[in-house]
């Protein structure tokens, strides 16, 4: 009895420290940054700390601002997401993603941008904008 208590504690110490991506609840959750309710669905941002702990974001300025604070160190980030404009609600890998940052692009705390999977996406959705495209070290810079 005594080792089928100590398994099910070890597992659910296990589970509690997961560090996967959670989705974004659109209408529910709230930026923790500007403390806005997330309601874009081709616009939001999520961090996940080594130990588990998600911060989400309404728009990639709040992550982007969130990120350069070291308030969570490089060292202690399991995963940086953002959603993909083309599929909404879908989250990507922010340091591999390809962004586009023109002020057509009206996202909700005024980044004015998009980011993508995929560079077919950036194509299609850029050649309506024609902004600038950026990878995440330009991203950094440029989001000041």
């Amino acid at each position: 009895m005594k080792l089928v208590v100590i398994a099910l504690f070890g597992m659910s110490v296990l589970l509690s420290c997961s560090t996967a991506p959670e989705p974004l609840a659109y209408g529910k959750d709230g930026c923790y940054a500007c403390k806005m309710t997330l309601m874009d669905n081709k616009f939001g941002a999520e961090l996940v700390t080594k130990k588990g702990k998600i911060y989400k974001f309404d728009d990639v300025n709040c992550l982007m601002n969130f990120y350069k604070s070291d308030y969570e160190p490089a060292e202690n980030i399991a995963h940086v997401l953002v959603v993909d404009f083309a599929n909404p609600g879908q989250l990507i890998d922010a340091l591999n993603a390809y962004y586009v940052h023109d002020e057509g692009i009206r996202s909700p705390m005024a980044s004015n941008v998009a980011a993508f999977l995929r560079t077919d996406d950036v194509n299609k959705f850029n050649a309506q904008w024609d902004g600038q495209e950026l990878k995440w070290n330009e991203l950094k810079e440029k989001l000041k």
